[in-house]
């Protein structure tokens, strides 16, 4: 009975996520699902994102917590587009609050949608919301062993943003044997690794992911 509940609700979440995809293919946004774990940088990664993408490209951001409006408030600051969804207690988003998200963007006015996840490296992988683009990120002060512990995470992603470069050489962190790790569980894993403290890192992160829009605008033209 339980399996069959569970399977249920996969189910139910996998439908909303397809008619999220649709209207947002359709009206040519890049939605991308950011996905970490508690303090490993996505909203100093997204603030430095907006830095760089200012005049370029137009961004929407979705701010998910389990409480609180803090990191939204911070997002705000850039001038952007911003919903919260707080979750209650839930450890992930789902397809139906990002349904309900969308209806306060004007999506015909942006580029690309970020959506700051929960941090949490599980749940938030099992549940689809209707992105094209799935990233992640993992600080250094992690360890790079994470792969091994959380495989899922790492193979349904598309890019890998490993965070905190800074911290290299303080601890054992083994840049080279979490990409031979990472690559070996996802070949197509597209890794950047980036310091949102000093900077290093996030230009190319920043054009990369402008390009992926442009891309998929061009794929997908608003009709």
């Amino acid at each position: 009975m339980d399996v069959e509940v569970l399977e249920g609700i996969f189910d139910a979440n996998e439908k909303i996520a397809r008619e999220n995809a649709t209207l947002l293919r359709e009206r040519g946004v890049l939605a991308v699902n950011l996905m970490a774990s508690p303090g490993a940088g996505k909203t100093s990664l997204i603030a430095g994102t907006l830095e760089r993408l200012k005049g370029r490209t137009r961004v929407g951001v979705i701010e998910g917590d389990i409480a609180s409006s803090v990191d939204a408030e911070k997002i705000r600051a850039y001038g952007v587009p911003v919903v919260q969804i707080n979750t209650g207690g839930a450890c992930h988003l789902d397809a139906v609050m990002i349904r309900q998200a969308l209806d306060h963007f004007d999506l015909s006015s942006l580029d690309i949608l970020i959506i700051e996840n929960v941090g949490n490296l599980v749940c938030p992988a099992e549940f689809k919301l209707g992105e094209a683009m799935r990233a992640m990120i993992l600080s250094v002060a992690e360890g790079h062993d994470k792969p091994l512990k959380y495989p899922l995470m790492f193979s349904e992603s598309d890019v890998l943003v490993v965070n905190k470069t800074d911290l290299l050489g303080l601890g054992d962190f083994d840049m080279e044997e979490l990409r031979r790790t990472v690559k070996r569980m996802n070949p197509d894993l597209v890794v950047f690794e980036v310091s949102c403290r000093s900077g290093e890192g996030l230009d190319a992160w920043a054009d990369w992911l402008a390009g992926k829009g442009e891309e998929f605008r061009g794929r997908n033209p608003e009709t």
